[in-house]
């Protein structure tokens, strides 16, 4: 038996290949618009792009730049043998810009009244990373 087999039966972890510039760019103080625009596929700028949106109560902006986050995430994902479900593990820092998107995409549904995005992003959230769910909310 191999240490890592997954006798749940289900997918293996998904885990994203690490981008550690926007990451480090960001750490550094680097304006998150900035580094998007340098790094447009990072999840985590559109993920941060998001948040500060929000806490300044720009739902509408939170919203666009978090579906942004979230649809490069799901590429990053599936690029990386993701076949739409199973756990992308919070614990793999490269996976949180995505977990982050998704977080921040269902607080701005909720905010601008789509209950049902808000419902199902959340328990996309939840499935993925119970880490994640729990961290960020």
């Amino acid at each position: 038996m191999a240490i890592h087999e997954n006798l749940l039966g289900g997918p293996p972890p998904t885990h994203l290949p690490d981008d550690p510039e926007p990451r480090e760019l960001l750490a550094a103080g680097t304006a998150p618009a900035e580094v998007a625009a340098k790094y447009p596929a990072s999840s985590l700028v559109w993920a941060q792009l998001a948040d500060d949106a929000f806490a300044e109560g720009r739902s509408i902006d939170s919203y666009a730049f978090a579906r942004t986050g979230y649809h490069r995430g799901l590429d990053a994902l599936r690029r990386s043998g993701w076949r739409g479900h199973g756990p992308i593990p919070f614990e793999h820092e490269p996976n949180r810009g995505f977990l982050r998107a998704l977080h921040a995409l269902a607080r701005a549904a909720a905010a601008i009244g789509e209950q049902e995005e808000y419902e199902r992003c959340t328990q996309f959230l939840r499935d993925s990373s119970p880490t994640a769910a729990d961290t960020l909310s």
